[in-house]
Order: structure tokens, then C-alpha cells, then sequence
């Protein structure tokens, strides 16, 4: 018996149970030790490094999410542009800074830029409707204190100094503008990670690579977590106080296996991606900027199009895309059986009742699978008129598994963009699923985890929370005074000055 036990620091029961060696993981691993650094912590991760799924840095965008220049997140309602959810998205991206901030003050985070620089974040727009559109944005967030310092750009000598690799070729008889804010982040999110890991490592968190995780099966108040290595085969299990389930696209299958009641009905449907890297310097030099546009009328809002300046072990990149895909994957090294696993009597009329619903998604996947090298030049051309084929190469970005929520009157399931956070009655065990903005709000999205599973114990940990960021509690909207306060900490801390 002893030898199908994981030995652990603490012994063959711990504290922390985390899946997972990506953003998600490492964010909660980070603040429990912040919060409680006497309990124990082991992570597994199936593959053999941290951060190679969707936070690796070529998976992503690097976009620190803060909706200043994503139209989905600024819809038009009976003629009125509403900032809701852009608000709302801003004040999680600004949980991220200051976190950041206090990690990297505190010695945690050491290099601030290996994972962040400064880059700016711009909406463009094409044809007098988008411009028309654009002028109303840009007059209703310029109301709001977390979006100042943008600039609307309609004189085409302006776009032209501006976004020159954007205006060679192009015919200005059509209309455009841009909404510029100097104030976006370009985020490398796997060098954020190997950050967190290596001072959780540090810490004594235990990071165990090569593990897989199997099962999961309640034990009263605990959890028998079972364990494969993938290079022996070897079997092994350990107790677990509290289980985070981090791991990307496989945290459906693994929440369905711990047959916890919370996770029953919903389901998954893995959508892939492509870019289009530039492979020449001059062209990557002319552009500096993350340019977000509109996606198509009745495209879902994966299909938004960006041309994108990255920064990367200190090298800038430029990427074009997203270009989706499709297969059965729920990972970018997973199964073509991964979708047919997760199947259960009680999700198969939501995901019946989505593919009904979202035909609208189904035709634009199609028509992006059937797109050839040529086809995705021409729609970079929108962006670069003047793109030359031999200037790109197209790589394959991360595994998406956009998240479906159960059926519920009076529609057959939703298909959810966003990021849900799934938990057990008792807090015991949780998961992420979902994607964008996703890595942008980990610290956000983990407090709320936090608050959520870990309720007894917010009174002692509160005070360490508003330390490590002082906004907690309030919105930084509604308090322009605080927001100067850490914005400046952050600007300096994060090395962000231009």
C-alpha cells in the first residue's frame, strides 16, 4: 500500500492541491502562500515544462485584457455605446497591476520586464459607420477615470505618423479612425508564470512536471487525488485539503470526474487558432501598437481581428489574427477523443441545443477551416494593404474550450465567451474554464475563488489582501484619488515608463 502513495513534503496529505502549471495555477499558488505560508502546496502538470498550453506566450495575444480598445466589450444599445462590461474589465486588469506591484516590491516577481512592457492599445475602424461608431466610444469612455489619455484619430496625416505599416497602400477614400490609449500592456504571460513558479518553488511548494492527474474522488471533507507519472506510468494517490483544477481545456473532464453536482450540465467545444507571424524586422519596426477592429456582422467574438506588436524575451514580434480552427482537442497536446469523453446524459441537450442556436458560429468555423495562406493574406490586407506573403509565416496558437452552460428555459444551453469559475458547495475543490480575457484577471479571478472557498478564513486574510492590493473592497471608478495613487506605484514598480 505504501508504495501507491506520492510522497509530499508534508507527508502523504497536503494542504493545496494545484492542476496545472499555467497563469491560473500559479496565480492562486502565489496568493494562498501570501495569504496562509505554512500550509502545503504540491502542482502537477501533465507535460514536462510550466506554461506551454494556453499561457504560452505564441498561444496568446499577450493583451493585459483592460478593454481599452476591444469593441465586444463596448456594444451599442438603442443608439448609446454602453462601457459596462469595459468597466468592469479595466478594474480586473487593474487588480492584476497592482498585485504585480506588491509581488514584485516584495521580492516574488523579479524581472517585471521578462512579463510586461508598455504597448499601446488602439481600435480601428473602417467606413463611415464604424467611424460614426468610433466617435460615440470614444466620447463615452472618455467620461470614464480608468480610460484617460486616449486620443481619436480621423486626420489621415495623423493615422499615417501613427500607424504608418497600417496606411502604406491604403485607399483613404474609405474612411477610418483610431481610438489610441498609451496606456495598454503587452503581457508575456509564460515568463509571468516561470516567475510565480520559481518563487513558489522557493516557498516549498512542491512543482512536480511529468505528473498527470487521473482522479479525483471526495473523502469526506477531503480529496484522494490520483496521480500518473507519464514517463514511468507509475500510479500513485495523495489526500488533498482543497483541489484547484488549473489545467486549461481539461478541467471540464477532471471537474466531471470529481462528480461534484456544481459542474452537471455543462460542457465544452474546443475551438483552436492560427496566427500569422512576420518574419521581417523592417516590417515588425514600423507597427507599435495592439490594433483591435470589428469582427464581422454575425461572427462570435473569438473572430475580432488584431494586429498585434508582442515583446518577448526582449525581442518585439508582430502577429496577425486570430484565425480559428477546429478539432475534438481540449488541450493543444490532448486527444481527438477529448470532446467525445466529456459527453454525459446531463450536458448532451445543452450542447445539442448550442449547436442549434449558434449556427451563426458552426458557418464561421467552416469558412475559417477552408481559408487557405492566400485567403488569410487577403484579410491581413485590411489591416497592411501592402503585406507581402513572404514577410508571414502561420503558426498554430493555443486550444480554446469555449465553456456551455446548462439548458435553462427557455433556451438549450448557452455558449459562454468568457470565464467561469466552478466550485463545490463546500469550497473544497474548484475549477477555470472558459478563455479570453481569462490570464489578464487571474488575480481578480482568484480572490473571488478565494472569497468563495475559503470564507472562514477572510477575516484574518483581508488586511494581507488590501496590503497586496489596496484597491480590494472598492472600485477604482469611483475613486479617482486611489486610482492615481496605484497607477503611479505601478508605472514605477513595473518599470512601465516610457
Amino acid at each position: 500500500m505504501a508504495d501507491n502513495k506520492l510522497p509530499a513534503s508534508s507527508g502523504d496529505e497536503v494542504d493545496v492541491v494545484l492542476v496545472g502549471a499555467g497563469i491560473m495555477s500559479a496565480t492562486l499558488g502565489v496568493l494562498l502562500k501570501e495569504l496562509e505560508p505554512s500550509w502545503s502546496q504540491v502542482m502537477f502538470e501533465r507535460l514536462d515544462q510550466p506554461a506551454q498550453e494556453s499561457s504560452s506566450p505564441w498561444n496568446n495575444a499577450g493583451t493585459g485584457h483592460s478593454a481599452l480598445c476591444e469593441l465586444n466589450y463596448t456594444p451599442e444599445k438603442n443608439g448609446k455605446v454602453d462601457v459596462t462590461k469595459a468597466k468592469n474589465i479595466n478594474e480586473q486588469f487593474q487588480v492584476s497591476r497592482q498585485l504585480w506591484t506588491s509581488l514584485v516590491e516584495n521580492g516574488t516577481l523579479t524581472d517585471p520586464k521578462a512579463f510586461i512592457n508598455p504597448v499601446d492599445h488602439t481600435t480601428f475602424a473602417q467606413g463611415p459607420d464604424q467611424v460614426a461608431f468610433m466617435r460615440r466610444r470614444f466620447e463615452a469612455l472618455e467620461k470614464e477615470p480608468l480610460f484617460r489619455g486616449q486620443e481619436l484619430i480621423e486626420d489621415e496625416a495623423r493615422f499615417s505618423e501613427y500607424l504608418p505599416l497600417m496606411a502604406e497602400g491604403r485607399d483613404f477614400s474609405k474612411p477610418v479612425s483610431a481610438i489610441r490609449n498609451p496606456n495598454g500592456t503587452d503581457v508575456n504571460f509564460g515568463a509571468l508564470t516561470k516567475q510565480y513558479l520559481a518563487a513558489l518553488s522557493d516557498k516549498g511548494t512542491e512543482i512536480r512536471y511529468g505528473h498527470e492527474v487521473t482522479g479525483l474522488k471526495r473523502n469526506g471533507s477531503k480529496w484522494i487525488v490520483t496521480v500518473k507519472n507519464t514517463h514511468t506510468k507509475d500510479v500513485r494517490t495523495l489526500v488533498a485539503n482543497f483541489v484547484f483544477v488549473g489545467a486549461g481545456g481539461d478541467a471540464l473532464p477532471l471537474l466531471q470526474k470529481a462528480r461534484i453536482n456544481e459542474i452537471r450540465g455543462f460542457g465544452g467545444f474546443p475551438v483552436s487558432g492560427q496566427w500569422l507571424r512576420c518574419t521581417n524586422e523592417e516590417v515588425i519596426a514600423k507597427h507599435d501598437a495592439k490594433v483591435y477592429g470589428k469582427a464581422s456582422v454575425g461572427t462570435p467574438p473569438m473572430s475580432v481581428p488584431h494586429l498585434d506588436t508582442r515583446v518577448i524575451d526582449g525581442q518585439r514580434g508582430l502577429l496577425f489574427g486570430p484565425y480559428a480552427g477546429w478539432n475534438m482537442k481540449f488541450l493543444k497536446k490532448g486527444s481527438n477523443l477529448d470532446l467525445i469523453k466529456s459527453l454525459r446524459p446531463a450536458n448532451l441537450p445543452s450542447m445539442m441545443g448550442v449547436g442549434v442556436q449558434e449556427m451563426g458560429l458552426t458557418k464561421y468555423l467552416i469558412t475559417e477551416v477552408l481559408k487557405n495562406f492566400d485567403a488569410r493574406i487577403e484579410s491581413l490586407r485590411e489591416y497592411v494593404p501592402n503585406a507581402n506573403p513572404d514577410d508571414w509565416e502561420l503558426i498554430v496558437a493555443g486550444q480554446r474550450v469555449q465553456v456551455i452552460k446548462p439548458m435553462k428555459a427557455p433556451t438549450f444551453g448557452t455558449l459562454e465567451f468568457g470565464t467561469a469559475v466552478i466550485n463545490s458547495w463546500d469550497g473544497t475543490i474548484a475549477g477555470l474554464m472558459g478563455a479570453s480575457p481569462g490570464a489578464s484577471i487571474a488575480p481578480a479571478v482568484m480572490i473571488s475563488l478565494i472569497e468563495r472557498c475559503f470564507g472562514k478564513h477572510m477575516g484574518k486574510w483581508a488586511p494581507k489582501l488590501k496590503e497586496l492590493v489596496p484597491s480590494y473592497g472598492t472600485k477604482l471608478a469611483d475613486d479617482p484619488a486611489l486610482f492615481d495613487q496605484v497607477w503611479d506605484a505601478s508605472q514605477k514598480a513595473l518599470k512601465l515608463e516610457r
